[in-house]
């Protein structure tokens, strides 16, 4: 029997990438799922934005990849119960069938301070400005 894993979320905006990467790195779609408000859109591919079940089989497919992210943030400008993160991110070694994979960006997320006082994603867009 498995268990889900738990990855406590954060009251500091600034942290909140490193709460996302210890969820995706855990493997666990509902760790990942749980670094998420309801209704969050996700931006899996430049110009695609997907939310509800969408948003959780994109991030399924990244996990399937079997690679931790790194995260490095850049920045994070917090007004109010609102905070822009802008955060540079890698994917990098072999992928499941041996081939190299490496995916890298800079995302320009926006995190919502819910009631409970922690931060959730309403938006994910991990490419940022990258056209599509």
């Amino acid at each position: 029997m498995t268990h889900p894993t738990t990855v406590p979320l954060t009251t500091d905006a600034s942290q909140h990438p490193a709460v996302f990467a210890a969820a995706f790195n855990s493997g666990d779609p509902l760790a990942v799922a749980r670094v998420y408000a309801p209704g969050a859109v996700f931006v899996p591919t430049p110009g695609h934005p997907v939310t509800g079940p969408e948003l959780t089989h994109a991030n399924t497919d990244f996990l399937a990849l079997g690679l931790p992210i790194t995260v490095h943030p850049r920045h994070t400008y917090v007004a109010d119960d609102i905070a822009l993160l802008i955060v540079d991110w890698t994917i990098d070694g072999p992928g499941p069938d041996g081939t190299p994979v490496h995916l890298e960006g800079t995302a320009t997320d926006v995190a919502r301070r819910d009631p409970d006082g922690r931060w959730r994603y309403i938006i994910d867009n991990p490419f940022g400005t990258a056209t599509g």
